[in-house]
C-alpha cells in the first residue's frame, strides 16, 4: 500500500533569487531601470533599489569609486528604504553609464 502524504507535510525548498545577478551587460541594465521608470514612475523606492541592483551587479565598491561617495552610503540610499537626492541619482546613473531622458507624457 502506498502512504498518502499530506499536502501540509511536503516542504517546498525556497533559495533567495538576486535580480542583480541576471544584469550582465550595459543593455540590460538600461532595459531593467527602463522598466521600472516606465512601469512604476511613481515608486521612488523601487528605482531606487534598481539602481542599486545595477550598482551591485556593477560592483557597488567601483560605483562609490567613480560616484565619490561611501559604499556604505550608497547602499542605504539605494536600499528599499533608502531616499537618494537627485544628485546622488545621477551620480550613480553616470557612474553606471546610463543615461536618464525624458519623454512627453
Amino acid at each position: 500500500m502506498r502512504k498518502k502524504v499530506s499536502k501540509s507535510s511536503v516542504k517546498t525548498k525556497t533559495i533567495p533569487h538576486d535580480v542583480a545577478d541576471q544584469l550582465r551587460t550595459p543593455q540590460e541594465m538600461a532595459a531593467y531601470l527602463d522598466a521600472w521608470l516606465v512601469e512604476a514612475p511613481d515608486d521612488v523606492a523601487g528605482i531606487a533599489r534598481a539602481l542599486g541592483d545595477i550598482a551591485r551587479a556593477r560592483g557597488m565598491s567601483q560605483v562609490a569609486r567613480a560616484t565619490g561617495l561611501s559604499r556604505e552610503s550608497l547602499y542605504k540610499a539605494l536600499s528599499e528604504n533608502g531616499n537618494p537626492s537627485l544628485a546622488t541619482v545621477l551620480k550613480v546613473a553616470k557612474a553606471l553609464g546610463l543615461r536618464l531622458h525624458a519623454e512627453a507624457a
